[in-house]
């Protein structure tokens, strides 16, 4: 059942702008998705400089170095995630909470993971008492080990490594969507578990915020 989070009514023209617009004509298809995402009021889960420049096509800082993914990067996660009710799921990085409300509006039980102690604050005072969120403020890259196994983890940003601490904490079966940064470029990819391992492929090459913490181990070298 779709769980609705109410927002202006200035911006409901600018939502379903983005989703004709923005959505639609790249690859966004899941139909759960573009309907939480055309109903989720995407301004409450920003400072409210940014409520302004909630709907358009870009990254948004954040403050303290952390950075909102655009929406067609979060809109692509999601499709190639195909998230369905009654799945359990961990946001990592979940920032003002906007992705662990769009997971929670498809039916999704949501742990958003968040180590920022300001964007925790902001997530919980736009989700207010949500039963399907539970929001933990700890370290981004150790995941929420309590809450596992999560059949969808969400990255909700772009990192240079998949930490093995988050795929562990994948049930086997279960999808990991991060974008990933590879020299440079940071590409959208979808991992699986199985009971063999985990194998990660990208499928676009599309803007989406650097989340700290996420460093590739150095290679030894002699």
């Amino acid at each position: 059942m779709m769980v609705q989070l109410p927002g202006s009514d200035q911006f409901a023209a600018q939502r379903q702008a983005m989703v004709v617009s923005q959505l639609r004509p790249n690859a966004v298809t899941d139909a759960g998705v573009l309907d939480a995402m055309g109903m989720v009021a995407r301004e409450r889960f920003l400072p409210p400089a940014l409520t302004p420049v909630a709907y358009i096509d870009a990254a948004l800082p954040l403050g303290g170095g952390r950075v909102a993914n655009p929406p067609i990067a979060t809109g692509r996660l999601l499709t190639m995630a195909a998230p369905r009710a009654g799945e359990r799921a961990l946001v990592v990085g979940a920032a003002g909470g906007y992705a662990a409300a769009l997971l929670a509006a498809i039916g999704v039980k949501v742990v958003a993971l968040e180590s920022d102690a300001a964007l925790v604050a902001l997530a919980r005072a736009a989700l207010g008492d949500q039963a399907e969120i539970t929001l933990v403020e700890a370290p981004l890259a150790e995941g929420h080990a309590a809450g596992a196994p999560y059949d969808l983890i969400y990255i909700d940003g772009a990192v240079e490594d998949v930490p093995p601490a988050l795929v562990d904490q994948l049930a086997v079966g279960g999808r990991l969507a991060s974008g990933i940064v590879d020299r440079g470029v940071t590409r959208l990819c979808l991992g699986r578990r199985t009971a063999g391992g985990f194998g990660l492929n990208d499928f676009a090459d599309l803007e989406a915020a650097v989340l700290p913490g996420f460093a590739r181990p150095k290679a030894f070298t002699f």
